[in-house]
């Protein structure tokens, strides 16, 4: 097994996985957690969606798909909160305007500039693998960038996902923050989908967060625990991925709602103990 994993780390491709998967599991986790106590969990997956569709027309302008979709993407986020807030569209309703919408233009679009190729089905279901070293580099700067600003601003992130209220009571500044935790979220949902593919990214942000919650209370200890399971459920993906040549992308997901059914019995058996 040791010799096996040796193999498969000594190819470059699987080492520029390795580095961006780790990075993109641990932001989405991080926000993950944010996104599910708001009641916001869906927004990982909208959020794919336009990327898919603006994706799609990028590659049909002949234009770089993710230097294009990283400011359509922020812009999302950002319309998203506003309708949430300032409309009668509220939450899963927003999101599913925008997200469906988004959707059906990037199949349209892809459709009528030469059909679903493999680029296309790459970003549809994920292809970590074919990542060139552009998008790798752009990949982990974005991610580091990720890490550091949810780091920095940690503490003002947990008083807005807690209560709004009361944050805004203190001084803080709750729509900014918002904000924030919107545009760290999409910055990794643009990152993620190159690995896990637009219809699997949500998958990602919310797998982790429910797993935690299962045994865990304190949002210290959900982050952390997020956190680890999503590196575990990458790790082990990409290992059975390997070995068995399948899906990267689709073992991640299977791993994490493995762990997430295993906690969700050691939840059972700590409320009978």
């Amino acid at each position: 097994m040791v010799n096996t994993l040796l193999q498969m780390f000594s190819y470059g491709f699987m080492s520029r996985a390795l580095a961006v998967g780790l990075l993109v599991s641990l932001c989405a986790a991080l926000l993950g957690v944010c996104l599910v106590l708001k009641r916001y969990s869906m927004i990982g997956d909208g959020l794919s969606h336009v990327g898919f569709g603006t994706l799609s027309i990028a590659m049909a302008l002949h234009l770089s798909p993710l230097f294009v979709s990283i400011p359509i993407m922020i812009l999302a986020a950002f319309l998203l909160l506003r309708l949430s807030e300032n409309s009668s569209l509220r939450g899963d309703a927003a999101i599913a305007l925008v997200s469906s919408s988004a959707l059906a233009t990037g199949i349209l679009v892809a459709s009528l500039s030469g059909g679903m190729n493999a680029d296309v089905h790459n970003y549809m279901f994920g292809s970590i693998l074919a990542m060139s070293s552009g998008d790798v580099y752009l990949s982990v700067g974005l991610s580091l960038a990720v890490l550091v600003l949810f780091v920095c601003f940690y503490n003002n992130i947990f008083a807005v996902t807690f209560d709004e209220a009361f944050a805004r009571a203190t001084g803080t500044k709750v729509r900014l923050y918002n904000l924030l935790i919107a545009l760290l979220t999409a910055l990794t949902v643009v990152v993620g989908m190159r690995m896990m593919g637009s219809l699997l990214m949500s998958s990602l942000i919310i797998f982790p967060a429910l797993t935690a919650m299962r045994l865990f209370k304190s949002f210290k200890a959900v982050v952390i625990c997020a956190a680890l399971t999503s590196l575990f459920s990458f790790l082990c993906g990409m290992v059975v991925s390997f070995l068995l040549s399948v899906p990267t992308g689709a073992c991640i997901v299977l791993i994490s709602l493995t762990l997430l059914l295993v906690f969700t019995l050691l939840e059972k058996g700590k409320k009978l103990f």
